[in-house]
C-alpha cells in the first residue's frame, strides 16, 4: 500500500490464475456488483482516503526512510490513485492479478516491512469505511459491501505478500548459495590435485553442493588427487561422516582418490565411539601429510633445498 508499480517487470508468483483466486476467497459476481456501484462515488473522493492515510503514514518512524523527499510522495499517491481506480472496477483477470504482484515486487524490492504494509491495508480499510457510511445505502447494503470490500482486499493482499515473500525467499537463497560457492572453493593447488579446505557446519545441503561443485572440479581438469580438509569443521556426527564418506565414494568413481586431512584426535575418538565404518576412506591428521602422500601417488616428491 506504500508504493506500487506499473513497470513491465517480472511478473512473480503464478501459482494461481485469477479464477483460483477469486474462488479462494469465495468473492461471486454479487460482491464484485456491490464494489462497482461505488465505482463513481468512490473515484469522486478519493482524496478522503489518500489525503487522511498520508496524515497517518507520517506519524510512523519509517516514513521518512521510504519517503525522502515530496516527488516520491506524489508519485506513490499517483500509484495508490490507480490501484484504487482498477480496485473499484472490480475485474479480476490475469491482468489485475499481474498488477497486485507487481505492487509486491516493488514492496520487497524496497523494504517494506509487512507490518507496515499490513497496517496500511487496516488503515485503509477504516478510511474507506468512513466513507461507506456517508454513502445514501440502506444499512444492509452497507454491511454487504463492506463484507465484499473486505473480501478483494484481502485478496489483494494475500497476492502482494505471497509475491513478496517468494522474491525474500529467492533473494536469500541465492545469496546463501553465493556465500556456500565462496566458503567452499575447490581449488586446483597442483597438476593432478585438487583441494577443498572445508569451515564451518556440513548439512545435506551443502555436502550436495560440496558434492557437485567437487565432482565438477574433477571432471574439468582430470584430478587424480582431491584433500579434503575438515580441520575448521567443528562438529562430525553420523550424518557428517556419512556425508563425507559420499563425497570420497563419488570421487572415486570418477578416478580420483580422495584422502580427508585435519582429523583431530577428538574428531577420530567421536569417530570411533559412534562406530562410524569409514571403510576405505584415507586420512591424515595434517593437510601437510596429505599433500606429501599425493605427490608420492602422483609419483613426485617435495624436496627441501638450502638457498
Amino acid at each position: 500500500m506504500f508504493s506500487g508499480s506499473n513497470d513491465n517487470q517480472t511478473v512473480w508468483g503464478e501459482a494461481q490464475t485469477a479464477s483460483e483466486y477469486q474462488e479462494l476467497y469465495r468473492i461471486t459476481e454479487a460482491d464484485l456488483e456491490h464494489i462497482r456501484a461505488l465505482r463513481k462515488s468512490v473515484s469522486d473522493r478519493i482524496s478522503e482516503m489518500i489525503d487522511p492515510f498520508y496524515l497517518w503514514l507520517e506519524q510512523l518512524p519509517e516514513y521518512h526512510e521510504f519517503f525522502p523527499d515530496s516527488n516520491i510522495v506524489e508519485r506513490v499517491k499517483s500509484l495508490q490513485t490507480d490501484y484504487w481506480r482498477i480496485f473499484f472496477e472490480a475485474e479480476i483477470n490475469e491482468t489485475y492479478v499481474a498488477q497486485r504482484r507487481r505492487i509486491g515486487e516493488a514492496h520487497a524490492r524496497i523494504g517494506l516491512p509487512l507490518p507496515s504494509y499490513f497496517a496500511a491495508v487496516n488503515m485503509f480499510q477504516e478510511l474507506f469505511n468512513r466513507i461507506l457510511e456517508t454513502e445514501k445505502l440502506k444499512a444492509d447494503q452497507k454491511i454487504a459491501t463492506a463484507e465484499s470490500f473486505g473480501k478483494l482486499l484481502h485478496l489483494d493482499t494475500a497476492i502482494v505478500v505471497e509475491t513478496y515473500n517468494r522474491i525474500i525467499e529467492d533473494t536469500l537463497t541465492s545469496h546463501a548459495k553465493s556465500l556456500m560457492e565462496m566458503s567452499t572453493p575447490v581449488t586446483q593447488i597442483w597438476n593432478g590435485i585438487l583441494l577443498l579446505p572445508i569451515v564451518g557446519i556440513i548439512d545435506s545441503k551443502r555436502a550436495g553442493d560440496i558434492m557437485n561443485g567437487t565432482l565438477a572440479k574433477i571432471a574439468e581438469t582430470q584430478a587424480r588427487i582431491f584433500i579434503l580438509d575438515i580441520s575448521g569443521v567443528g562438529v562430525v556426527d553420523t550424518a557428517v561422516a556419512n556425508h563425507l564418506i559420499k563425497i570420497t565414494q563419488a570421487t572415486r568413481l570418477m578416478g580420483c582418490d580422495c584422502t580427508i586431512s585435519g582429523v583431530s584426535p577428538s574428531i577420530a575418538q567421536t569417530i570411533v565411539d559412534l562406530g562410524i565404518d569409514v571403510g576405505k576412506v584415507k586420512t591424515t591428521a595434517t593437510m601437510k601429510d596429505a599433500l606429501a602422500d599425493g605427490f608420492s601417488r602422483l609419483g613426485m616428491e617435495i624436496v627441501e633445498t638450502n638457498n
